[in-house]
């Protein structure tokens, strides 16, 4: 494989992209199924965040399992998993959405880790970051489209054409996957290193110990919370704006993350040095478009809007690049566990933010809870500060 947008490569990123369209549709239909219920925010909340909590608990052994087994042997089992559990949305109530919602933590655990660590395997050094930016980018792309279906059929009372869209994707997510290949570079086990030595719960430990992979975990959990309090809440928020739309809104989000991957995929850093500047430029962003949500209320539509965008171009550019310096930063004896660690953390971020930002919500408002999202993204504008000196030859004192 020469390069991230190759033939092999552009198989796997539309996997990706089949594999993640039901995500955009559910956003929307299970917070306003819920809310038609009578569910409250903490129980939407609750069943939201079971999805990426139970992704999160799964990633490290994800990343242990496929270095042992390969990648195609498990993609093909989650495949089915995940089949299942859309499936079973389109017959069941809360209930059973919890235990899709868990369903489909498990099979995305599996699934994104199979295919990152291919890619981050595969390409050259100097690639890497496009690679991840590309399979980032074809998972968002449902987001253009999905919300506006979802909208589409909820507000026809078509939940006729919520099971067949579901099972459509479910059968075409399969037959593709299933035929899907990677070259043996795709999968190329770890040479010369001893088979996995560091165990998983071991590893664990790391999360506190290795400096980088704690940042890099800190900066990704904080901005997680917000992107799931918007993918949890905003399909509910907009309903209180007098001219905020939902499918709009993450719309635009989606389009604003395609967008700007497309546009800064080489601008991403791919040499294993952390750009202080750059990542506390984006976390900066983060927080203004939180803040721009939360004056929505009062400041209308404009800002509602405008925080999407600021909301898509922070998202497209923090996951990639953090993700990117750790494959250069961290022992490759238990790299991949390392890597599934730090996307855990990424997953306890979004379920936190249906789970812990619910809550908040009840209690005050959304557009309290939003304000607060906007705080934290502050807080970690100066986390993300680094005194370390660049590399210059000359020591300053």
């Amino acid at each position: 494989m020469s390069g991230a947008m190759s033939w092999p490569f552009l198989r796997l990123y539309i996997l990706v992209l089949l594999y993640f369209s039901a995500n955009a549709i559910l956003n929307v239909i299970i917070p306003l199924q819920g809310e038609s219920l009578g569910a409250s925010s903490t129980t939407i909340g609750l069943i939201m965040g079971a999805y990426m909590f139970t992704t999160m608990f799964f990633r490290p052994w994800a990343g242990h399992i496929i270095q042992k087994q390969g990648p195609i042997k498990v993609l093909r089992f989650i495949l089915i998993v995940n089949g299942f559990a859309l499936i079973l949305y389109t017959f069941t109530g809360l209930g059973g959405y919890l235990v899709a919602r868990i369903l489909q933590g498990v099979s995305t655990a599996f699934f994104s880790m199979a295919l990152q660590i291919g890619i981050i395997d595969a390409l050259p050094e100097k690639d890497r970051s496009q690679g991840i930016s590309y399979y980032s980018l074809f998972s968002y792309i449902p987001g253009i489209v999905g919300p506006v279906l979802a909208l589409g059929i909820w507000q026809t009372g078509g939940m006729d054409y919520f099971t067949v869209v579901l099972i459509g994707i479910a059968i075409c997510t399969g037959v593709f996957g299933y035929s899907a290949k990677m070259d043996k570079s795709t999968e190329q086990p770890a040479e010369n290193v001893p088979a996995q030595n560091v165990g998983v719960f071991q590893s664990f430990s790391e999360l506190v110990k290795n400096p980088f992979l704690f940042k890099c975990s800190v900066l990704m959990l904080s901005a997680s919370v917000v992107f799931g309090a918007v993918t949890t809440f905003i399909p509910l928020y907009a309903g209180q704006l007098p001219s905020g739309n939902a499918g709009i809104y993450l719309m635009l989000q989606a389009g604003t993350v395609v967008l700007a991957r497309i546009m800064l995929r080489k601008r991403i850093p791919s040499d294993g040095k952390w750009h202080a500047p750059f990542i506390m430029g984006t976390m900066f962003l983060l927080a203004v478009a939180a803040l721009c949500v939360s004056f929505s209320i009062t400041g209308g539509a404009v800002f509602f809007y405008v925080g999407a965008i600021l909301m898509g171009i922070a998202q497209s550019i923090l996951y990639p690049t953090l993700t990117t310096y750790l494959s250069f930063v961290l022992p490759q004896l238990n790299r991949n566990v390392l890597i599934g660690l730090f996307i855990a953390t990424a997953d306890l971020g979004v379920s936190l933010g249906g789970v812990v930002m619910g809550p908040v919500a009840d209690f005050s408002s959304y557009s309290f809870m939003y304000m607060m999202c906007a705080i934290l993204g502050a807080v970690m504008i100066v986390f993300a500060y680094e005194r370390r000196k660049p590399v210059t030859g000359a020591s300053v004192s």
